[in-house]
């Protein structure tokens, strides 16, 4: 199958201009159609691609059996009606983050795409930027060894979103990187969150995520709305090396350091226990040569190669659910003061 896929954007806003963009620069689409539910913002958005119509009516959208996939970014709250309706209508479907308002109906959204045999794919865009997706080769390779811990710092004076906290609009990026990166995906215990409000404003401005991980390791997600300077870090550290992806950094995005901690264990009658004196290890630190590609062209290819190879997307309607399911402990666990809360993060389907 050579030919281009047809698709129809919804939703001209922030972030649809981005994905028309790159639908109609790739060989694997043809940007058919523009639909938003004010006809100017539609007919604007669709006069800078020529081919593209404007349209106003959903269901006149569903109805084209010119449209293979729809690509949905609109607010959260339509994602879910959105989406069902497309793939009950035989629609491939991608839809930005985050995939629902809710962990039900992102499920919602993934039996849909099952009993129709379709994809639904989640636009994490940041796991096709080519800083991640070397993160997520050197972590498979195990140049990292077992990791230990991640911390990500995503900072900046953003404008504060009247209908989500900063957890909702910010955590999600960190979230569905540490489950793209993360071998089995992201699966913490429980999620402990703090947020703060000094303005105000009537949800979180800053915030603190801490998710236990398997094997002891431990992540840790700081986001904020208020800083005066911008912040976009993610470190990882493991047993054999430690890698540090500074996004603001374009001159070197990632770094990688042999250095750590090495505990040596001592019998002493029997009965192991650490060592009194730690070693530490200095080594080389080397930066990996990285493409310069634009995460959104990579995402979209993604999409149209999952549809053909009749695969699922590797940012799927599972991986938004998992993301999903933790921003909902992380309310829970805010406003319970800041107590752990389980996730129920559901099994792989087999």
């Amino acid at each position: 199958m050579t030919d281009s896929l047809g698709i129809a954007v919804i939703g001209a806003g922030y972030w649809g201009p981005n994905l028309a963009r790159n639908l109609h620069a790739s060989a694997d689409w043809r940007l058919d159609v523009i639909c938003d539910l004010d006809p100017d913002r539609a007919a604007a958005l669709a006069a800078r691609f020529g081919g593209a119509r404007p349209e106003t009516d959903v269901a006149a959208v569903l109805a084209d059996p010119r449209i293979d996939a729809v690509a949905i970014a609109t607010p959260a709250r339509t994602h879910a009606p959105l989406a069902c309706a497309a793939l009950d209508a035989g629609k491939h479907v991608l839809v930005e983050k985050p995939l629902a308002d809710s962990g039900a109906h992102a499920e919602s959204m993934i039996e849909a795409a099952t009993a129709n045999r379709l994809v639904l794919m989640a636009d994490h865009t940041y796991c096709y930027t080519p800083a991640v997706l070397k993160i997520r080769e050197l972590i498979a390779e195990g140049a990292l060894g077992d990791i230990l811990f991640l911390d990500s710092v995503r900072i900046n004076l953003g404008l504060i979103q009247p209908d989500v906290d900063v957890f909702w609009d910010l955590a999600p990026h960190d979230l569905s990187v540490l489950d793209f990166v993360l071998p089995d995906g992201l699966r913490p215990e429980s999620v402990s969150a703090i947020g703060a409000d000094p303005l105000g404003a009537g949800r979180a401005c800053l915030g603190y995520l801490t998710l236990p991980l398997g094997g002891g390791a431990v992540a840790h997600v700081h986001v904020n709305w208020l800083s005066p300077t911008k912040v976009r870090q993610m470190i990882i550290g493991g047993t054999r090396r430690t890698l540090v992806w500074d996004d603001l950094n374009p001159q070197q995005r990632l770094s990688v350091y042999d250095r750590g901690v090495d505990l040596e264990l001592q019998t002493l009658d029997g009965a192991e226990r650490a060592a009194a004196t730690v070693s530490y290890r200095l080594g080389d630190t080397w930066s990996p040569a990285l493409p310069e590609r634009e995460a959104i062209a990579v995402m979209v290819g993604e999409f149209a190669a999952s549809i053909r190879e009749g695969r699922a997307a590797r940012t799927d309607g599972a991986a938004g659910v998992r993301v999903l399911r933790v921003l909902e402990a992380a309310t829970a666990s805010a406003a319970g003061g800041g107590a752990p809360v389980a996730v129920r993060i559901p099994e792989p389907v087999s």
